[in-house]
């Protein structure tokens, strides 16, 4: 059976079917590198512009006058080195905390099947549907005093990796793939005397390895651009993250060694989807497994 589309395929294959797809998708390109390329090219350009230049109306898109050196200026006047390394043990740090926690509790939830395991779920879910600000109070409080162990975890990176251990979506996300894997594969694994977690380490986690890509780079970037349960975790200067600091030198800072700081803040993300784009659409579109 044909699949049915808009245009039929003669239509694209005559000489105007041609010309107007040509165009069509000409537009469409257009217009996507103008939502998505020109702002990086504003921002590069911008800090590489005088103060004067970068605050004048109308602004020019071409910098009259180049200053490279702005982004060498930026990551001495911040000191963006600390601040990069704060972020990088920080991000690292929750995507560790997040497999570890994530990984065993969707495979509970899909293949080891607790009791009430589709209540647990959509219990987890719900979550989904509270406001992040909603839960800034009651996250801090349990932050400033751990319950049962009395410890205080502000001004400690650990304040970010523990509220973000446990990310519904993630959960959600694993549990989906896992569902795909054959249940004969694990029963197999299963009868040669593997236990539970040795077929999770053994046999899971390989075939898993798109959907865990997936899985760590949306925790490394949200964890990389998060701006406000990092500004209440941290309030020593010398432990904030880039986004904290960043903010907070801004009052006192020129606008384009700032900008140059926001630019170099943004390159590590960037290469991360460059460097992983496969990985990202592979886990994302992966949805069963061929025998």
């Amino acid at each position: 059976m044909s699949t049915r589309t808009l245009v039929s395929p003669a239509a694209l294959r005559s000489p105007r079917g041609k010309a107007l797809y040509w165009l069509v998708f000409g537009v469409v390109l257009v217009l996507f590198l103008l939502a998505f390329v020109f702002p990086l090219y504003w921002a590069v350009t911008g800090a590489m512009k005088s103060p004067v230049e970068l605050a004048r109306t109308p602004p020019s898109v071409v910098p009259e006058t180049w200053f490279p050196e702005t982004f060498w200026q930026a990551w001495q006047e911040l000191d963006l080195g600390r601040y990069f390394l704060n972020t990088l043990i920080v991000a690292g740090g929750a995507v560790l905390v997040q497999l570890a926690v994530c990984v065993p509790a969707a495979y509970a939830l899909s293949k080891l099947r607790p009791v009430l395991g589709n209540v647990i779920l959509g219990l987890m879910l719900a979550t989904l549907m509270l406001p992040a600000s909603a839960l800034l109070v009651p996250t801090y409080m349990t932050i400033a005093d751990v319950p049962l162990f009395g410890v205080n975890l502000l001004n400690n990176p650990a304040g970010i990796w523990l509220p973000a251990a446990a990310s519904a979506f993630n959960i959600y996300l694993l549990k989906r793939f896992f569902d795909e894997i054959p249940g004969e594969l694990l029963e197999a694994a299963r009868m040669d005397g593997a236990g539970p977690v040795r077929v999770l380490i053994s046999i899971v986690l390989p075939i898993s390895r798109p959907i865990l890509a997936v899985v760590s780079i949306v925790a490394l970037v949200t964890a990389w651009k998060d701006f406000i349960w990092p500004l209440l975790v941290f309030s020593d200067p010398n432990e904030q993250t880039l986004s904290v600091a960043l903010e907070r030198v801004a009052p006192d800072t020129a606008l384009n060694v700032l900008t140059a700081g926001l630019v170099l803040a943004s390159i590590p993300m960037i290469l991360v989807f460059l460097v992983f784009q496969r990985q990202i659409l592979a886990g994302l579109t992966a949805g069963s497994l061929k025998g």
